[in-house]
């Protein structure tokens, strides 16, 4: 009970032992406590230290008890004082912080008041991000196209996930179907829908964005090489036809958890997805890009529906798919 004051707890029981019997000896102590006198030296040290045991006027070499009123009132005034020094310092913290902050808008009025802002790198987007996450938000939507994910985002992720559902955020991100193929991801994602996330799936996704509350959204510069950097847009046609794009693509995507639905033809969504690239003539790397599986992935897949519709070529295959009815608009 008193470690807040800088009482540990085997001083504590020395200094209770004592309050019951200020003349106790050391051997008494050990005995009671069932201590060695080397534990129990220990502990005196600590509350001489403390000031709650003084020498004796009358046994020289003796300790005696400081008047609890005096000694914990001591220990409790020292806190109060430490207390009040870091408050002081929080307030000239802040007030530095407050000046960095204007000293940034008057040099980038542009950035500050501007429907777009450009985050150029890596490092500057998450350093957005970071704010954002501390910003008291109550509702975050977005595609995460990166297909599997990696073990050092995902662990980056959860603290900050968790935190954001605590708070009462509202969290809905459609990813790709291949996450749900690689078991890490797949466990991550069951994880974020168990603690309050909203998670669903789609083949393919347009580019990767994230909206918050409705009122900016963050979009890669290049959507090819998402390290280059990433936009803010804040203007509120662009944020709203955004959001309206999210919302239509949420309606059709299947939730974390749900099976694999096949449609009349016996294709599941992310065969269907790669018919329709197919049928576009999209090479295999933008396909598996675009499906965020590996170019391998890509081909095995495409060759098992070539063989399927019974066509000796890439460009057979896309035909004989619109022929068939296979092709539907994404």
């Amino acid at each position: 009970m008193l470690e807040a004051l800088g009482v540990s707890l085997d001083a504590e029981k020395v200094y209770r032992a004592m309050l019951a019997e200020p003349r106790i000896g050391v051997a008494q102590l050990a005995e009671g406590l069932g201590w060695t006198d080397a534990q129990v030296r220990g502990g005196l040290d600590e509350l001489a230290r403390l000031s709650l045991l003084r020498p004796s006027w009358e046994a020289p070499g003796a300790l005696r008890l400081v008047n609890p009123e005096v000694g914990l009132s001591s220990l409790l005034a020292e806190q109060e004082a430490e207390l009040v020094e870091r408050q002081r310092q929080i307030a000239a913290s802040r007030a530095a912080v407050a000046a960095v902050v204007a000293d940034y808008a008057d040099l980038n009025p542009s950035r500050q008041h501007s429907d777009i802002e450009q985050l150029v790198g890596i490092d500057a987007v998450r350093s957005w991000l970071e704010a954002r996450a501390h910003a008291g938000l109550s509702e975050v939507m977005g595609f995460n196209t990166g297909g599997a994910q990696s073990e050092q985002s995902m662990a980056a992720s959860k603290p900050l996930d968790q935190e954001a559902l605590e708070r009462g955020t509202v969290m809905r991100t459609i990813y790709l179907d291949s996450a749900r193929n690689d078991p890490p991801t797949l466990t991550y994602l069951r994880w974020l829908a168990e603690t309050g996330g909203q998670v669903r799936t789609l083949p393919t996704l347009p580019l990767r964005m994230v909206i918050f509350d409705r009122k900016q959204a963050l979009i890669p510069v290049n959507p090819e090489h998402s390290k280059t950097g990433a936009v803010v847009q804040r203007g509120p046609g662009m944020v709203a036809a955004l959001c309206a794009l999210f919302e239509q693509m949420w309606q059709s995507a299947k939730p974390v958890g749900q099976e694999k639905h096949r449609d009349d033809q016996g294709l599941t969504g992310q065969e269907q997805a790669i018919i329709t690239l197919l049928a576009e003539g999209w090479t295999d790397d933008v396909i598996a890009r675009k499906l965020g599986v590996s170019v391998r992935t890509s081909r095995r897949i495409t060759a098992e529906l070539t063989q399927r519709l019974g066509a000796r070529s890439r460009f057979q295959a896309g035909a004989r798919a619109v022929e068939h009815g296979w092709v539907k608009a994404f």
